[in-house]
């Protein structure tokens, strides 16, 4: 079955203000996500999975955390963290279940019952020379 990507971060990855480590620990967690984005796995089966201590996996997930690209959902009763990806930024089974899951995500937004993601709105790909002035939007 193919899955549809979200564009939302793919086409604006490289702006995003985190390591190149982290860049490439997200799309470990877009791999290994269900559709809609909920991650089956906690933090030290990622740690045994990519081969990384449970202290490096939370150093990869708290920039992506603090832009809300990973959620980490209320405790429910077991011990550890868990873990999700917004789902502006999760895989789909369908273009269709991407649209209504969009849809529902934006009014959960608006409720307040989702945060918003804290990426750069960027317009234009910045110069390839030089340092560029690159600010969370």
């Amino acid at each position: 079955m193919a899955e549809v990507m979200s564009p939302i971060c793919s086409e604006r990855i490289w702006a995003l203000p985190i390591s190149g480590a982290a860049v490439k620990f997200l799309q470990y967690l877009i791999h290994r996500s269900d559709f809609g984005g909920h991650l089956p796995v906690r933090q030290k089966d990622m740690a045994r999975e990519y081969n990384i201590t449970p202290q490096a996996v939370s150093n990869l997930m708290a920039p992506l955390c603090d832009l809300n690209i990973v959620l980490r959902p209320r405790n429910d009763g077991r011990r550890g963290n868990s873990y999700r990806l917004h789902p502006l930024v999760a895989k789909y089974a369908t273009p269709e279940d991407m649209e209504a899951a969009f849809r529902h995500t934006l009014k959960s937004i608006k409720a307040g019952e989702l945060p918003n993601l804290k990426m750069p709105s960027y317009v234009s790909v910045p110069p390839a020379s030089g340092k560029p002035q690159l600010e969370v939007a």
